[in-house]
C-alpha cells in the first residue's frame, strides 16, 4: 500500500492557551487535489503553517510518504494568502528566486522560467513588476514562483479570495490545467465551496474553533471539468452536503461562499 503524501495525525495547536486546532487529521495521497474548507477562524492557515513546518504543533505530528521528517521546513511549496512578490523585482526576476537561492545559476534559472512563462499567461510579462500586473497575474506570477520552487508538494492558501468572481472563475480551470499536466499534490485551503468542488478529489470540512475535521466528502465528478460542471445536480448535491456542517460550524451566522 502506497503510504499518503502527506499525513497530519492528531494535530492540535494552542496559542496563550487558546485552542486553534484540536485533533486533526488528514491524508493526501500522492498527485491529488485536496480542499479544505471551513469557517472563518477555524484554524485553516495555521494547519497549512504547521504543515509548512513554519509553526510547530502543540501535540501530533506530520508525516511525509509515511515518515515523520526531520525538518519539515522547506519541503513542501507554499504559497500564503498575499502573493508576496518581490516588488522591485521583475515577474522574471520573481520566478527565479527559488531557483537562485536553490543553488541554480542565474542564466540557468533564467532559461527555466522564461520556458515555463507561456504556460502560466505570463509571456511577454516577464520585464514588469508587480505593480503593473493585475490581481490574476500577480497570481500567476506567485504560482509560477512556488511550481518553480521544485516541490511536488504544494499547499495554497486561499490562492483567489481576492479576486472578482470572474477572474477568479478563469484562474480554477487553468490551475486545474496546470494541475493535470505536472500531477503536483496539492492541499488547498479555501472558503469558496464551489472553488473546492469543482477542483478537488476530496473535501474536507472543519469545525469553528478549536478547529478539527468534522467531514470528508469525496468528489467522484469526471474529469476534466468545465466550468458549466458547477450547473449539474450532482455538483449541487455535493455542494449541499458540505454547506450543512459549515452552516452548523458556523452557527448559522457567518457561512462561507457558495
Amino acid at each position: 500500500m502506497i503510504p499518503a503524501r502527506l499525513a497530519a495525525q492528531h494535530l492540535c495547536k494552542s496559542f496563550g492557551g487558546v485552542d486553534v486546532l484540536e485533533d486533526v487529521e488528514l491524508e493526501v495521497g500522492p498527485g491529488e487535489f485536496v480542499s479544505i474548507v471551513g469557517p472563518s477562524g477555524c484554524g485553516k492557515s495555521t494547519l497549512l503553517n504547521i504543515l509548512a513546518g513554519l509553526v510547530p504543533p502543540t501535540s501530533g505530528r506530520v508525516l511525509l510518504d509515511g515518515r515523520a521528517p526531520d525538518r519539515l521546513l522547506g519541503r513542501v511549496g507554499y504559497m500564503p494568502q498575499r502573493d508576496l512578490l518581490m516588488p522591485w523585482r521583475t515577474v522574471l526576476k520573481n520566478a527565479t528566486l527559488p531557483l537562485e537561492i536553490s543553488g541554480m545559476s542565474q542564466r540557468e534559472a533564467r532559461q527555466v522560467a522564461l520556458r515555463e512563462l507561456p504556460r502560466f499567461g505570463l509571456a511577454g510579462f516577464e520585464d514588469r513588476r508587480p505593480a503593473a500586473l493585475s490581481g490574476g497575474m500577480r497570481q500567476r506570477a506567485a504560482l509560477l514562483r512556488t511550481f518553480l520552487a521544485g516541490r511536488d508538494l504544494v499547499l495554497l492558501d486561499e490562492p483567489f479570495g481576492a479576486l472578482d468572481a470572474l477572474t477568479r472563475q478563469s484562474m480554477q480551470a487553468w490551475l486545474l490545467r496546470i494541475w493535470q499536466t505536472d500531477r503536483k499534490t496539492i492541499l488547498l485551503v479555501t472558503h469558496d465551496v464551489e472553488e473546492a468542488v469543482y477542483l478537488s478529489d476530496r473535501v474536507y470540512v472543519m469545525s469553528g474553533r478549536p478547529g478539527r475535521m468534522l467531514d470528508l466528502v469525496g468528489i467522484e465528478i469526471p474529469r476534466p471539468r468545465a466550468l458549466e460542471v458547477a450547473l449539474s445536480p450532482e455538483f449541487l448535491a455535493i455542494r449541499r452536503r458540505l454547506l450543512e456542517p459549515l452552516r452548523r460550524a458556523a452557527g448559522g451566522d457567518e457561512l462561507p461562499r457558495a
